[in-house]
């Protein structure tokens, strides 16, 4: 009878717990945004310092509206944000993880400007305009992103099972960790009509994403057990105990990237490509970050390809970039 009472009270506890609780509520975006600000403030008219607060505020807005969507939740869940882990040399960051009485998700967010549609082939296409030209572009899947996130944690939770737990638990992993992908700007239009069926329904908008955890949890096995309380309580601890604490200045770190007069090696190809960017960015309208970010050109200036097909296998700007701006950007390398 202990253990028939044990369900019972489980049971009882799930249905009477509809709060949600933030067990872990700060995010990296914010501690980035805040010192981007600062910086901001300090280094007025900065481009490389806006094209990065804007970036980040994207991100950071995304976020924030996935948090407000659950807090107005009715179900009972404990959430953890922007969670960090790793197992041996891969690493996951995960937006939210979202644990329920039944089945816990793993939430990847984006906050992107314009369309997105999934195709039949579960190809993600964006659609945005910029100066009225229309613009249609692949897109990597954030689908594909979470699932190899989940690849990591579960690489994890088998390193720490027995080999029995392993053996009957670990086809049923997925289906109880279940991934999202969330559209978190109100103003996107999300088409996922013609995406395979077995994708439909993890791509949703943020205005979707309790609907779905409570269409799961009202449709689920009638033999599924309900987790208390107190078990979705340890398991959201689980995660805080694989958190990979990472303790960076963003502040000093922007300062260096951005701020600070450093001596750099290929300072005059480095000077021609940022001109060359800024000449681009002028003519067709875009911010100089689409022609190539930072980081993109850092690359560029390391490896310093000289043909397209150095540049391509290089992997360091899209095959978008690339077929726009890329023999533009080796004349200029060859130049030098």
């Amino acid at each position: 009878m202990g253990l028939i009472d044990n369900v019972i009270d489980s049971a009882v506890d799930a249905f009477r717990f509809k709060d949600t609780v933030f067990y872990k509520e700060n995010s990296d975006l914010q501690n980035k945004y805040d010192a981007l600000k600062k910086l901001n403030d300090e280094y007025p008219n900065n481009e490389d310092l806006l094209s990065e607060l804007f970036i980040v505020k994207k991100g950071l807005d995304g976020e924030n509206e996935i948090a407000y969507q659950l807090k107005k939740a009715h179900i009972g869940m404990y959430v953890l944000r922007d969670v960090k882990v790793k197992y041996e040399d891969l690493t996951a960051q995960i937006d939210y993880v979202i644990i329920t009485p039944v089945y816990t998700y793993y939430v990847e967010c984006k906050n992107l400007v314009g369309n997105i549609t999934v195709t039949d082939k579960g190809v993600f296409i964006r659609e945005f305009t910029i100066n009225g030209r229309k613009i249609k572009k692949g897109m990597y899947s954030p689908l594909r992103q979470v699932e190899a996130q989940r690849e990591v944690i579960r690489k994890i939770w088998e390193s720490n099972s027995s080999a029995i737990k392993k053996f009957f638990a670990s086809k049923n992993f997925d289906y109880y960790r279940r991934v999202l992908v969330v559209a978190a700007n109100q103003d996107t239009i999300l088409n996922t009509n013609r995406a395979p069926k077995e994708m439909k329904y993890k791509i949703l908008r943020a205005d979707s994403l309790i609907r779905q955890i409570e269409y799961d949890l009202n449709h689920r096995e009638n033999d599924e057990y309900l987790d208390s309380k107190k078990s979705m309580e340890e398991m959201a601890q689980s995660y805080i105990n694989l958190l990979n604490n990472e303790d960076i200045n963003y502040y000093d770190y922007y300062k260096n990237k951005y701020c600070n007069n450093r001596v750099k090696i290929n300072d005059d190809l480095k000077d021609r490509l940022i001109e060359l960017r800024k000449t681009r960015s002028n003519e067709m309208k875009i911010p100089a970050y689409y022609v190539f970010t930072n980081d993109e050109l850092d690359k560029l200036l390391e490896i310093r390809p000289k043909t397209i097909d150095e540049l391509k296998n290089a992997n360091i700007l899209t095959p978008v970039k690339i077929k726009t701006h890329g023999e533009l950007i080796i004349n200029e390398i060859n130049k030098h």
